[in-house]
């Protein structure tokens, strides 16, 4: 498995591929913090005898901080290491995690982050394969099919929720169910807290040989997860540092829209001006620097046209003469 980076407008995208297939995901946007940063702020709250606090940055960003010392005070400068970038969902938004720590400020990318873990990365200017768009699109569906049945996910407040639903008999379906459930898992960036609702098996039997299967399928994937259940539910926890392309398709459509639609329009090769059409929601989020990164990328004029009849996911992008 070999990971590729694309430096996208608006965002770093990663894919790691196996047999011509992305098999992971990884995606950072430039307005977010990100795990392993670290950032300078101030103390503004903490509860007595407790070593969590809260910290906002000088931007007025606000941080949740662990593993404070006992002689930080309210009102005191700190440097915070970033463990989980905050997680947008609908309504609100969790706060980033962060911790003490030492040294200046600094910004990893995601190309050093993935090599400081021993993976083998390169820098590209395309991916070298396709199915990035099909990736993004089973985001924004949240249903991943395979013969006899699907997948559906449902990010809540709590954890990602996972429900299989199928024509097979129970027992098949979760057995069929289990190779494109930890495939999901890996492709859309999945961590966190995940319940996966199984069809209920009555047989003691047919449980194990899932919840052996599913061991097996999740192997080389870092996780704690609970036996099946009588009613046919399994939870599994891994660790959580960056929203997942699901979340982002949930909870903020619209941007991962337009980061899509600008990957888009870089890859038009027919000669003339670039001309976006896109739903006025997902117009709105585009601003103006990154049509300039556009135009500087392509050498081209870019024009931006609303289309309310189009889905937020169903913009496009073509060449025009001017």
């Amino acid at each position: 498995m070999e990971w590729f980076i694309e430096n996208g407008i608006g965002e770093e995208r990663a894919i790691a591929v196996a047999g011509g297939q992305i098999v992971a995901s990884a995606v950072i946007w430039p307005e977010e913090f990100i795990a392993g940063e670290v950032v300078k702020a101030t103390l503004v709250s903490r509860r007595a005898g407790s070593a969590r606090g809260t910290a906002r940055t000088d931007n007025a960003r606000e941080i949740l901080v662990d593993r404070l010392p006992k002689d930080a005070r309210e009102g005191a400068p700190l440097h915070l290491q970033i463990t989980r970038a905050g997680i947008a969902e609908t309504g609100r938004v969790k706060l980033p995690h962060s911790r003490p720590a030492n040294g200046p400020a600094m910004r990893p990318t995601l190309l050093q982050t993935l090599r400081s873990r021993g993976y083998q990365v390169q820098q590209v200017h395309r991916f070298p394969v396709s199915g990035w768009n099909e990736v993004i699109g089973e985001a924004f569906s949240r249903e991943v099919t395979f013969p006899g049945g699907a997948l559906q996910f449902a990010p809540t407040a709590a954890m990602m929720l996972i429900d299989i639903d199928g024509t097979l008999p129970p027992a098949a379906l979760a057995q069929a169910a289990i190779t494109p459930l930890a495939e999901s898992v890996r492709r859309f960036d999945l961590g966190g807290s995940i319940g996966i609702d199984f069809p209920t098996l009555p047989a003691k039997a047919e449980r194990k040989a899932v919840d052996s299967a599913l061991g097996d399928a999740l192997q080389d994937w870092q996780h704690e997860r609970t036996g099946m259940n009588g009613f046919g539910f399994v939870q599994l926890v891994a660790r959580l540092e960056r929203p997942s392309l699901l979340h982002r398709a949930a909870s903020q459509p619209a941007r991962l829209a337009a980061r899509l639609l600008l990957r888009q329009a870089e890859m038009v090769e027919s000669p003339g001006a670039l001309l976006l059409t896109a739903h006025p929601e997902v117009i709105a989020v585009i601003p103006r620097a990154w049509q300039d990164e556009l135009s500087r990328r392509s050498g081209r004029q870019v024009q931006l046209k609303s289309d309310p009849a189009l889905a937020l996911e169903g913009a496009f992008a073509q060449s025009v003469v001017i």
